[in-house]
């Protein structure tokens, strides 16, 4: 009994989570309200209320759950790579190719990116949630930048590259994969996309 309690809580917390979610990114934070998320989640207002106190900290919950979900993904499919190669290039290769073919076996077009749908309406979010959006996009920075810097010892590059902007590129052509894909209806562009950023980086460290 002492256990059952505790785990119907956390499922039901995710359950409200997972459908704030897919309702802010069909149509944005601002238009997605408590009761009908109530509603979707079968539960009373107090229910909602004994999880999260208000809107705003249940946007927090979403993008603490948001970041800790891409980390582990990305753990995942880049331990995967290195585990098939232990060359560190060839790893990341095999690990960006592995995160293409995941996005193209989604049977519709990826639903968004919370981060950027929360990025476009940052007035609505405190300064807290605000600087935790802008921690996921640091954290890709990050893992992607130490990636091409440990490369670079291996397979030093034919002419300067910017570790930075290069890194920075990886989240932005995931970005704007998402936005393309879904305004044309095309789940094929976000893996190609990472496929040729695949490419860029292969060639930026390779030498003829």
């Amino acid at each position: 009994m002492h256990e059952t309690a505790p785990r119907k809580g956390a499922d039901t917390r995710e359950r409200i989570l997972a459908l704030a979610e897919e309702a802010v990114l069909a149509k944005g934070f601002a238009s997605t309200s408590i009761e009908e998320l109530i509603a979707a989640a079968g539960i009373s207002k107090s229910g909602f209320f004994y999880h999260f106190k208000d809107k705003g900290e249940l946007a927090k919950a979403m993008m603490l759950r948001y970041i800790e979900h891409d980390r582990q993904v990305l753990d995942d499919i880049f331990r995967r790579g290195d585990e098939l190669h232990d060359d560190p290039l060839h790893g990341f290769l095999v690990g960006l190719k592995l995160f293409a073919e995941m996005l193209a076996d989604l049977p519709e077009t990826h639903p968004g990116c919370l981060a950027a749908s929360f990025c476009y309406q940052d007035q609505l979010f405190n300064r807290e949630v605000r600087d935790l959006n802008a921690s996921s996009v640091l954290a890709w920075r990050k893992r992607f930048r130490e990636r091409l810097e440990l490369i670079a010892e291996s397979y030093p590059p034919r002419q300067p590259v910017d570790f930075e902007a290069l890194a920075d590129m990886a989240a932005s052509n995931v970005e704007g994969g998402l936005i393309l894909g879904r305004l044309l209806g095309d789940k094929t562009i976000l893996p190609r996309q990472i496929l040729l950023y695949r490419d860029l980086v292969r060639t930026a460290f390779t030498t003829q």
